[in-house]
């Protein structure tokens, strides 16, 4: 099995769900013929037409209409689940951040680069101080 950091590029088309799509990708990849089992987001940029995030500590999300431009995407992915982090701009220049939740749809593009963690499983596994379900990270 391999142990270094693999790469793999995607770009989303317009109208995609960015959460959505990123959680097919690591379904899909999990079962592979070379599984992949646990990667991050290293660099992403684009447009949206609309995000949809939670801000900290909110009960819900917050619909954000564009078009804005896709600054930065942080967050870890896993077949049992990911936890993205998204920054987005208006056409003020003003940003706005949080929680990515479905909703983040695709204008133009979104260009994503992943790290493939082969030695690697994350899960999401219940936390009973978090009430939510948190990262499992465990080598294989």
């Amino acid at each position: 099995m391999a142990t270094e950091l693999r790469i793999e590029v995607l770009r989303l088309a317009p109208g995609d769900d960015l959460r959505t799509a990123l959680q097919q990708w690591a379904d899909t990849a999990a079962q592979a013929a070379e599984p992949v089992h646990a990667a991050c987001v290293l660099s992403a940029v684009g447009s949206l037409t609309r995000a949809m995030l939670r801000y900290a500590d909110a009960p819900t999300g917050t619909r954000i209409e564009g078009p804005l431009e896709l600054l930065s995407l942080a967050g870890t992915l896993g077949p049992g689940g990911l936890h993205l982090h998204a920054a987005v701009s208006d056409a003020k220049g003003q940003v706005l951040g949080g929680y990515v939740m479905p909703g983040c749809n695709v204008r133009t593009t979104a260009e994503i680069v992943l790290g493939l963690l082969p030695a690697h499983q994350f899960e999401r596994v219940a936390d009973p101080l978090t009430g939510y379900l948190e990262l499992l990270a465990q080598r294989r």
